[in-house]
Order: C-alpha cells, then sequence, then structure tokens
C-alpha cells in the first residue's frame, strides 16, 4: 500500500525549490512569516473596520440588526426590502428647490408647529417637508440629485387670505410651476418628470388643475389614495399614510382586555357604506358604532377594541387606519380601489381585515368566523408595523418618512420622458 506519510509526499517543484531555499536562510523564513502574519492580521482589521462602521451607520437611524425583523411575516420580502432600503439611505439624493420669494416664504418653509392638533388632515404632509429638511437625502447640488421636491403647500395656501379660494391657490401653483421651469434647467430635461410636491386634502389635486404638465407628469405625492380619484396616477404617484398628531402610546391595551368586537365613528352624510353600517349594526351591544361622536373618547373607541373601521367616506381621506394602528386596533378596511401605503413592502392581510364595501351585512360574521389564533397572529403583526405609521422631526429607522422616502426612491429610474 502507498504510505499516507506527509513527509515523503512529493510537493510542487517549484514549492520544493522554495522550501529548500528559504532552509538554508533561517531570517529569511521568518521575516516571510511575520510577513504573512502582518498581511492577515491587517485584512482582518480591515473587515471588522468596515462592518462596525456599517454597523454604526445604520444604529445612528435605528436600523441595527436588533432593530431588524427576523420574522418577516407582515412584509412581503423583508430581506430585500431592508438591503433596498439600506442602499436607499446610502445612494438616494433629494434636491429641494429654494425660496426665492419673501412675500410668500412662509408657503415654502416647514410649519413652525406641525405638532398643532388643529393641522389634522395636514399633518403628514407638513411632517414629510420638515423631516425632508431634517434628513440626510436632502443635497445642495441639483446636478447629483436623482428627485426635485417642490416646496410649495396648499394648506398654508388654503389659509393665506391673498390666495385663499382654490382658483386663487390653482393660478399660484401654476405660476410658480413656470417660474421654476424658466429659472432652472431642470424641469425642461425631463418636462417636470423626475419633480415631486406633497399633499393631503382633495384641494390639493384641484390646485395642480392649470398647470397640465405639472399634473400630468410631476409625482403627486399625497395621502389616502384611491385608484379611481380624480388626478390621481397610480403608477406615477405615490401614497402616504394619513397621520394624525396623536399622543405617543407606549403601552397598548393587550388583547385581553379589548371587550368590544368592533369601533366606528364617523358622519354618514356622505357615505351609503357608514348610513348600511349604523343601519344594520348600530344597535348591536358587540359593536361600538356611531353616526356621530360616542358618548367616550374618541381614542378610547381604539382601545377597547379588537378590530376598528376604516369606511370609505366622500372620499378615503380619514386617518382612521393610522388611529387603528397607533392604538394596537386592526384595522377593517372596507374601501374598495383604496391604495394602501407601502402595500408592496407590508403583507396588509397579515395585520388588517379588507372586506368589499358593498358587502356591509357580512361584517359580523366575517369578524366572528376569526380565530382567537389568527387574531393574535394579526395583533403581532400590527405591533411590527406601528413604526412605520410614526413620524418624527428628525426621521429614523423605518419610520413614516423613511418609508415614503423609499416608495419614490422606486420611482427615481421609471420617471422618463416618451416622446
Amino acid at each position: 500500500m502507498h504510505s499516507l506519510d506527509l513527509r515523503t509526499r512529493r510537493r510542487n517543484p517549484k514549492m520544493n525549490a522554495l522550501f529548500l531555499y528559504l532552509k538554508k536562510r533561517p531570517k529569511l523564513k521568518q521575516w516571510v512569516f511575520i510577513t504573512i502574519v502582518f498581511l492577515a492580521a491587517s485584512s482582518f482589521l480591515w473587515v471588522a473596520t468596515s462592518l462596525l462602521q456599517n454597523s454604526h451607520y445604520t444604529s445612528n437611524l435605528g436600523l441595527s440588526a436588533q432593530s431588524s425583523l427576523s420574522d418577516s411575516t407582515p412584509y412581503h420580502n423583508f430581506k430585500l426590502f431592508s438591503a433596498d432600503f439600506k442602499d436607499m439611505i446610502q445612494s438616494f439624493k433629494i434636491y429641494v428647490y429654494p425660496t426665492n420669494s419673501s412675500d410668500f416664504a412662509q408657503i415654502f418653509d416647514p410649519h413652525p408647529n406641525p405638532f398643532d392638533p388643529k393641522l389634522g388632515n395636514y399633518f403628514s404632509e407638513h411632517m414629510f417637508k420638515l423631516s425632508l429638511l431634517q434628513s440626510s437625502l436632502i443635497t445642495s447640488n441639483p446636478e447629483e440629485a436623482h428627485l426635485y421636491f417642490l416646496p410649495f403647500s396648499v394648506n398654508l395656501l388654503r389659509n393665506d387670505p391673498r390666495v385663499h379660494s382654490e382658483e386663487a391657490i390653482s393660478d399660484f401653483v401654476a405660476h410658480y410651476t413656470d417660474g421654476i421651469s424658466q429659472e432652472f434647467p431642470f424641469w425642461n430635461a425631463s418636462m417636470g418628470l423626475d419633480h415631486f410636491y406633497a399633499c393631503c386634502h382633495s384641494v390639493c389635486r384641484e390646485a395642480m388643475s392649470k398647470h397640465n404638465v405639472l399634473r400630468n407628469n410631476a409625482i403627486q405625492l399625497t395621502c389616502s389614495s384611491s385608484y379611481f380619484q380624480r388626478f390621481y396616477i397610480a403608477h406615477k404617484d405615490v401614497s402616504m399614510p394619513q397621520v394624525w398628531p396623536r399622543p405617543p402610546q407606549l403601552t397598548l391595551n393587550p388583547p385581553k382586555s379589548r371587550d368590544k368586537l368592533v369601533f366606528f365613528a364617523g358622519r354618514v352624510q356622505n357615505s351609503n357604506v357608514r348610513q348600511q353600517l349604523v343601519d344594520l349594526w348600530g344597535n348591536d351591544t358587540r359593536m361600538d358604532i356611531y353616526s356621530e361622536n360616542p358618548g367616550y373618547p374618541y381614542e378610547e373607541g381604539f382601545k377597547r377594541s379588537k378590530y376598528c373601521l376604516h369606511v370609505k367616506g366622500y372620499e378615503v381621506n380619514t386617518a382612521r387606519v393610522s388611529d387603528a394602528i397607533h392604538y394596537g386596533c386592526v384595522p377593517v378596511i372596507m374601501s374598495n380601489y383604496y391604495e394602501l401605503p407601502f402595500a408592496n413592502v407590508l403583507n396588509w392581510t397579515t395585520f388588517s381585515v379588507i372586506i368589499n364595501h358593498n358587502e356591509p351585512a357580512s361584517l359580523k360574521k366575517t369578524l366572528l368566523s376569526i380565530t382567537k389564533k389568527s387574531y393574535l397572529k394579526m395583533y403581532r403583526n400590527l405591533l411590527a408595523v406601528r413604526r412605520h405609521f410614526i413620524w418624527h422631526k428628525t426621521p429614523k429607522g423605518y419610520d413614516s418618512f423613511h418609508m415614503t422616502a423609499y416608495q419614490l426612491w422606486l420611482k427615481r429610474w421609471s420617471q422618463r420622458p416618451s416622446f
């Protein structure tokens, strides 16, 4: 049999000559050994330092491994999303057009008190602008920008007596956009396709009505949109969550303390679906469904109920979905064609119930058919996605700003002229 003694195994002739050469020169052999050890240690330190720097970079944004979910249940694919998200944080650049009009400077500046409860439906609009200006995505060099932000506020225009009416607002926006196209080359380079503006009320859509290129080409960043809404183009525009300025809820009411099956309170005058719900279930003792304010604080309805309804009114312009998530109440969506926020990232079927708004009679049967195990799973998933529906003055982690910015990031190359 052949010997397995490694000492007698034949080496490559070149390697054999090298070993003989080093054997005759012990000092050189020692120097080569030290050099190899040094290079290996340097490589290890370089890799370790890179990993630590990346960890420090992402942890400052709340993106450390500890804050990332290993269980991707509420997501379509969390690993793919998080990798693309980090690429966005490091690469995405947005240029904000400067304010040149001293007379209307407040229309373009961030709201001085964005947490004012009176802002209501406009809260997300103002928080997006404030967060953007505080974020790392801003660039002062328009040449390196992926997208360009038109920072006017329709909400502030509505409250300015000089341009209060819808017609005057649309004139102002058209004039402003024409000025941008004449002063800067970037609008004309793409015909506005890589530009965007933010708004969170139906008046905003009318505000674009007198500038066809702005309305048809620029990205509309809006709240609570639906596919049938006037001037909303699903493949072009971006939906962000409609959030109201609510007090933080660090501790949520647990499922066992939620003794009501359903909660809803809202006007029925502009919604046949809401009226049908009140007629069908208004007297059901397991449900709290009101056509006006309940006899207790509004937020208590979310805290004491397992499920909370989001029901189409005249439009879908409401913060009830975000309120439900904020207070730990599983949302029930009864608004067909509603473009759910971040639907390309979040799997809404894992933390909400979706019912055809033409079938209000099936509401109770549908909810009672959900097992306790399934409900608890939805509740846990709801807790996991709450961070996506929170705004911060200085954005961090996977909050509402960064999730909305991610939707814009996905549009950055799709906005191309078609001549």
